[in-house]
């Protein structure tokens, strides 16, 4: 059974820094992507950040370029996502989601890695709170 276990989150003052972290187990292979979804309030679920697991390939939202940083370590089969100057508009809740096989394509650099319902793996989501 695939698990996807997120840690991390909290509240934070703007400008500040927080980390996420998305523990996968179950996949028994690393040809999988990972990548976080935020949802605020009264809004849609968006993409923001993603990771092809077997060879690093990245992709940020233009909203959080140069803020966020996604990365991965393959031995703990988990990804991190490190948020730094922090806005009142990352207040959302995030969640973690993978995809299986991804056929060791640069998965995040296709345009369905923006889709949420291309995602067959949810974590439980943590939230975000950031105060102006």
């Amino acid at each position: 059974e695939v698990q996807l276990v997120e840690s991390g989150g909290g509240f934070i003052q703007a400008g500040g820094s927080l980390g996420l972290s998305c523990a996968a187990s179950g996949f028994g292979t690393d040809d999988y992507a990972i990548a976080w979804f935020r949802q605020a309030p009264g809004k849609e679920r968006e993409p923001v950040s993603c990771i092809v697991m077997h060879n690093g390939n990245t992709r940020n939202a233009d909203s959080v370029k140069g803020r966020f940083t996604i990365s991965r370590d393959t031995a703990k089969n988990t990804a991190f996502l490190q948020m730094n100057n922090l806005k009142p508009e990352d207040t959302a809740v995030y969640y973690c989601a993978a995809e299986s096989p991804t056929y060791r394509t640069n998965w995040c650099s296709q345009w369905r890695a923006w889709i949420d319902r291309e995602y067959d793996f949810w974590g439980q989501g943590t939230q975000v709170t950031v105060s102006s």
